[in-house]
């Protein structure tokens, strides 16, 4: 079929990729995009498909293009109900950090194992009640990541020569506006290493929809600073920007890397009841 036959329905789509702040874009072979549609939780944006890395992958980016979308307004639930419903299994998600330990730099990448929720007022779960009918699920989520994913992204990175992290706690706060102070030095005393305003609840809906999900941070600031040098690299919007823009080439590749490596059998591990999931799936708006 030509290229210019294809339609968005054509190929198994294996991996979906969300890209953070200053994370717009991935180049794709085949490129044909889905418009916007309608689900039970509101508008699924756009959203671009095509080959990468010899898989069939779609992404979105998660603010949407130009950065419109502010974090608290982020539809989550819709942005990965659509994904998944594309036939997706395994989600790669990037966020732009901030990082509150001295042994991060601007640039290092982290693969994020663990969170602390700080945001509110958000939606937070597809097993709310209508729609779907699925009932009340409690969601077991003491490891909101998925393990096995982090030890490939660790391997593929680190054998790149890039400085990775294995793990880091992230706290996820509400957002638009950054931390005070106080308030970097209370999520550091909670044991955080990163700081960011999307992985929540993002991390959580899914893994109700069943995704195996890896997380690929980038540190862009110190966030307000550890105190331990005489550079001002504390959190603004215009540092966040400027240094995903230059790392940008890097997480590229990064991306293309880590989805080669991913085995195509590679499965999430259940946790919940799958006839509840599926109900959600297949829920019409």
């Amino acid at each position: 079929m030509s290229a210019a036959a294809k339609t968005p329905t054509d190929g198994a789509i294996e991996i979906a990729v969300i890209g953070g702040s200053g994370f717009e874009g991935l180049e794709l072979g085949d490129r044909v995009v889905h418009p916007p549609r309608e689900s039970p939780w509101g508008t699924v944006p756009e959203i671009a498909v095509g080959d990468l890395a010899g898989r069939r992958v779609a992404f979105a980016p998660r603010h949407g293009a130009g950065h419109r979308m502010p974090p608290h307004r982020v539809n989550a639930r819709a942005l990965l109900w659509g994904l998944r419903t594309l036939g997706a299994r395994v989600l790669v998600s990037t966020n732009a950090v901030g990082g509150l330990d001295a042994r991060l730099g601007p640039g290092d990448f982290v693969l994020t194992d663990q969170l602390i929720d700080r945001t509110h007022g958000r939606a937070d779960t597809y097993f709310d009640g209508e729609p779907g009918g699925a009932g009340v699920q409690h969601l077991p989520f003491a490891e909101p990541y998925d393990r096995r994913l982090r030890e490939i992204a660790f391997a593929v990175l680190d054998d790149a020569g890039e400085r990775v992290h294995p793990a880091g706690t992230s706290v996820v706060i509400q957002g638009p506006r950054f931390a005070t102070a106080a308030e970097a030095a209370w999520h550091r005393a909670m044991g955080a290493q990163l700081v960011n305003m999307t992985q929540l609840p993002e991390a959580a809906l899914a893994a109700e929809l069943g995704f195996a999900h890896l997380n690929i941070a980038i540190v862009t600031d110190t966030d307000t600073e550890h105190g331990d040098t005489d550079t001002d690299t504390s959190a603004t919007a215009e540092r966040v920007f400027a240094v995903m823009a230059g790392a940008q080439p890097r997480l590229s590749a990064a991306v293309a890397a880590i989805i080669a490596a991913i085995p195509a059998d590679h499965e999430p591990t259940p946790r919940l009841a799958p006839e509840a999931v599926d109900l959600i799936i297949s829920a019409q708006a």
